[in-house]
């Protein structure tokens, strides 16, 4: 199954995981997150890994999320109503967001990628 991580070039986060990928020898496609956003399919397998926890998926420090009030309104949205915002404005997905297959992985620590990997 193929890697996909979805990505903003300006975020230090997404190049450490980069260069960690880079590092192990991975392969792996590298989706422009704001250009192209996951698509409802990814977002809810990515929202079935972390049990159901709608906020995991959200960048809650980025600009959108805050002009959009999400800390307020995300507690009475539903899961389809969340999936269909993030699918549409990448601004709002955590990053990296990396997907295969039925498995999926938001944010990036050195440490639970390599257990996420193995």
């Amino acid at each position: 199954m193929k890697l996909k991580v979805y990505a903003y070039k300006n975020c230090d986060t997404c190049r450490k995981a980069k260069k960690y990928l880079d590092k192990k020898g991975l392969k792996y496609e590298l989706i422009p997150v704001r250009e192209q956003p996951p698509t409802k399919v990814e977002l809810r397998t990515m929202l079935d890994n972390y049990d159901g926890n709608i906020r995991k998926l959200f960048n809650t420090s980025g600009g959108d999320y805050k002009a959009l009030n999400l800390k307020e309104k995300l507690a009475n949205m539903t899961d389809e109503q969340a999936v269909k915002l993030l699918s549409v404005n990448g601004n709002l997905v955590k990053r990296p967001f990396a997907v295969t297959g039925n498995r999926g992985i938001v944010g990036f620590k050195e440490v639970e990628w390599a257990e996420w990997l193995d």
